[in-house]
């Protein structure tokens, strides 16, 4: 990343993801570092300039143990998406400790955030020894030091179910309750300032300052420039994630959004954010892609979709992994509605795309929002986001780059090493691509949407 916001060189590496039952999601730790490795290595070999430092930011709530010597990992991840431990929480439900958790923490008790996936780790396949904890962030950090840090910063520890939000730590009251060791959780640090040094000899012959860190929704609010409250953006991924800035307050909302850290300055003052969380909405696009092979790539959804001027009354609900924000439904799956022997693949496609939209708009309307600013891969379908503006009835602007969650870690690593004095001097650097205009939408269709939300719950 250049000085002026600018992508330098890019790479990029996939690495597998493992289903072994219905509801679980896997990761190999040593896969992610390695595709870590080659993305790196690809951008450094396109970059006309030597890098100055590393800012990282990572998917969040993925569970991850590892040896503290040989950084050797006993374990696949678990991954955010995995539900196997929602019998977990409804037993914690039952026992009545949601409102305490919710207190402490700002979040709910799902399956989507790391702790729970830890207790089911200890119950019922326990690690030997005594492994590191902590989220990717935590092993990647491990992975570039080698094993000289193990850390994480505020906005990824306030995923976990384990960290008090207002107080700013791990909660001893929470590690007793999920069955975590204190001990075995990551240092807390500043989301930038220098936090560790690469290793030569375990990144790519570089000794560098890791100076920032985020998770990457919290990545891409701080890429966003969404820096004063009321500041709000949508991240178009695997999931979409909604974030207001509300200030150095945590607010609690009755509208199922989640109150969690944006980020910490050196100094140590907090900026808190509502998050809405959507499980699926790229990856259903993904899943037309290679679950039921009627798209060769993802990009072609956008063209498939335009062929047909509406989806043919096919309404599409892709609680492939649950319902997340403001449903949270972990026992809904997956619904396709208003089939007819007239409905194509286009219809399909268009449903899934209205679907994404229909999505975001159920949260964005529990908050007060003017302009929603757009990233993230969908943010690329121009359909998509005209979809977004005429269900929101309110503007929606995509970023001149739209990697804005690599762009916050940039930015952040950025000011961790003196290259900008401020977050304000960052606010020069956003620049519009588009700016989408609603069109208007008669209701019809949002309210069908409602009602095969309803249909689609409780089903496991």
């Amino acid at each position: 990343m250049t000085e002026d916001g600018r992508i330098e060189a890019r790479g990029y590496a996939e690495f597998a993801q493992h289903f072994p039952e219905p509801g679980w999601v896997e990761h190999a730790p040593e896969e992610i570092w390695q595709a870590t490795l080659a993305a790196c290595r690809t951008a450094l070999d396109q970059a006309s300039t030597a890098p100055r430092c590393v800012g990282l930011t990572n998917q969040r709530e993925t569970a991850v143990l590892w040896d503290r010597r040989s950084l050797a990992a006993p374990r696949r991840a678990i991954v955010w998406q995995d539900r196997r431990s929602s019998a977990i929480c409804a037993r914690l439900r039952e026992a009545g400790h949601e409102p305490r958790v919710t207190e402490l923490t700002g979040l709910r008790l799902d399956p989507y955030f790391t702790a729970t996936k830890l207790t089911w780790l200890a119950e019922n396949d326990p690690v030997d020894g005594d492994p590191a904890i902590g989220t990717v962030d935590s092993y990647l950090i491990a992975r570039l030091t080698a094993g000289a840090r193990h850390v994480t910063d505020p906005s990824n520890a306030s995923r976990t179910l384990l960290y008090d939000i207002v107080a700013g730590a791990w909660s001893e009251e929470l590690c007793e309750l999920f069955g975590v060791p204190m001990h075995a959780l990551p240092e807390l640090v500043p989301n930038w300032g220098e936090v560790g040094r690469t290793d030569p000899g375990a990144f790519l012959g570089l000794d560098l300052p890791i100076s920032g860190l985020a998770g990457d929704q919290q990545a891409a609010l701080f890429g966003q420039t969404c820096f004063t409250p009321g500041d709000v953006k949508c991240t178009y991924g695997t999931g979409s994630f909604i974030l207001v800035n509300t200030g150095d307050q945590p607010v609690r909302s009755d509208a199922g959004l989640l109150t969690t850290v944006a980020w910490q300055d050196p100094a140590g003052h907090r900026t808190y954010a509502l998050e809405g969380a959507i499980f699926v909405t790229g990856a259903a696009v993904q899943w037309l892609r290679d679950g039921l092979g009627i798209l060769d790539t993802a990009a072609e959804s956008e063209a498939v979709a335009r062929s047909v001027p509406d989806s043919g009354g096919v309404v599409f609900v892709p609680a492939l992994t649950g319902l997340g924000a403001p449903h949270w439904d972990p026992e809904a799956r997956g619904t396709i509605l208003g089939l007819t022997r007239g409905t194509t693949r286009a219809h399909l496609v268009r449903a899934t795309l209205e679907a994404i939209a229909f999505e975001v708009r159920d949260i964005v309307e529990t908050m007060d929002v003017t302009v929603l600013k757009a990233d993230g891969g969908g943010s690329a379908n121009d359909l998509l986001l005209q979809l977004q503006a005429d269900q929101l009835g309110i503007p929606v602007e995509r970023p001149v780059v739209q990697e804005t969650t690599a762009l916050g870690a940039a930015f952040l690593a950025g000011l961790g090493t003196g290259v900008w004095s401020s977050p304000e001097e960052l606010r020069k650097t956003w620049r519009l691509d588009r700016r989408f205009e609603p069109a208007g939408e008669d209701g019809t269709a949002y309210a069908r949407w409602q009602r095969a939300v309803e249909r689609s719950r409780a089903w496991a």
